[in-house]
C-alpha cells in the first residue's frame, strides 16, 4: 500500500486564515476590530511559547491582540478580577486564559468565570453544554473543531463510518467525539480511555482514529485498518540521542502507520496550527456574535 496522504494542518490553516482575515476585515470596516486578550501566569517556558504564535496570528489576521502577563505568585482572586475587567470591557471579544496554571490556582473556577460570549477556547459549561445538545453554531472547542475542519478540507467521508477517539478529556476526546457524532458529520463513535479493554481490537474496526492521550507512539500500524483515516492530536518531548537537542517530538500515533493509513496527520504540522486557525476564527465569530 502505498503511503498515506498527509493531512496537512499548515495548508488546511493557511486556507482558513484567508476566510478569517476577510471577516475581520469586514468587521473593522465596520469600526469593530476583533479583539483577543490572553492572560498567562507564570513562567512555563511552552506556554510562552505558544502565547507568542497566538499574538503574531492576530497580527496577520488584523485582530487586535492584547497580553496580559502575571506572576505565577498571583493570587485566585487577582487572576478573577482580571478577567473581571476583561469581561467588562466591550472592546475585548474574546478571552483565553492559557493553560496550565500554577498548582495553586483554580482552573476550573477561571473558565467559569470567563464570558461564555468571550470563551473563545470553548470551554465554558455553557459552550460545552450547548454541544452536548448537539449545537455547533457556538464557540467550539480549537483543537477537535480544527480536526473536523481538517476532515472536511480533505473530504473525508464521515457519515455512518465508525470513528474511535482515543482520550476522554474535556478539552479533547470527549468534545471531539460528540463532533464526530454530530447532525452533518454524523459518524458512530467509540471513546477509548485507560479503562477501556481490547484497545487495539477496538481501533482497528474504526474507519477514522482521533489519537488524544499523550503516549508517544502508542498506536501501533497493526492497530489501524488498511485505509482508515487516523488523525494525531498528541505532541509528546521525547528523549533521542541521536539527535543534536537530544529530543524529538513524537505524536501518539508510530511513523509505521503511515504505510497503512490513507490519510494522517503529521506531528509537528498536523492538528497544531489548526488549533491556532480555530481560536482566529473563533474570535472573529465571538465579535461578529457581540454586535
Amino acid at each position: 500500500m502505498a503511503e498515506a496522504q498527509r493531512l496537512d494542518g499548515r495548508e488546511c490553516a493557511a486556507a482558513l486564515d484567508q476566510k478569517t482575515a476577510a471577516r475581520a476585515a469586514a468587521l473593522t470596516e465596520k469600526g469593530v476590530q476583533p479583539h483577543l486578550a490572553v492572560v498567562i501566569v507564570g513562567d512555563d517556558p511552552a506556554s510562552h511559547v505558544y502565547v507568542r504564535s497566538k499574538v503574531k496570528a492576530c497580527e496577520r489576521l488584523g485582530l487586535i491582540s492584547t497580553h496580559v502577563e502575571r506572576p505565577a505568585t498571583t493570587t485566585q482572586e487577582e487572576l478573577e478580577a482580571i478577567v473581571d475587567g476583561l469581561n467588562a470591557d466591550a472592546t475585548v471579544h474574546g478571552i483565553l486564559v492559557q493553560s496550565p496554571l500554577p498548582a495553586h490556582l483554580d482552573e476550573g473556577a477561571i473558565t467559569d468565570r470567563i464570558d461564555p460570549a468571550k470563551d473563545v477556547d470553548g470551554f465554558h459549561p455553557v459552550n460545552l453544554g450547548r454541544l452536548v445538545q448537539g449545537r455547533t453554531d457556538g464557540l467550539l472547542p480549537c483543537t477537535p473543531s480544527g480536526v473536523m475542519e481538517m476532515l472536511r478540507w480533505a473530504k473525508v467521508p464521515l457519515q455512518g463510518q465508525r470513528a474511535v477517539v482515543l482520550g476522554r478529556s474535556r478539552i479533547v476526546g470527549m468534545p471531539m467525539a460528540l463532533l464526530l457524532a454530530a447532525r452533518g458529520a454524523d459518524a458512530t463513535v467509540t471513546v477509548v480511555h485507560s479503562r477501556t479493554e481490547d484497545v487495539a481490537d477496538r481501533c482497528r474496526e474504526a474507519d477514522v482514529i482521533v489519537a488524544a492521550v499523550g503516549r508517544p507512539d502508542m498506536v501501533q500500524a497493526d492497530w489501524v485498518k488498511p485505509g482508515a483515516t487516523v488523525v494525531d492530536v498528541g505532541i509528546n518531548r521525547v528523549d533521542d540521542d541521536s539527535r543534536e537537542r537530544g529530543w524529538r517530538l513524537a505524536g501518539d500515533v508510530h511513523p509505521d502507520v503511515s504505510g497503512v493509513a490513507a490519510w494522517l496527520s503529521p506531528v509537528p504540522g498536523g492538528v497544531g496550527p489548526m488549533t491556532i486557525a480555530m481560536l482566529m476564527a473563533n474570535t472573529v465569530r465571538a465579535a461578529e456574535g457581540l454586535q
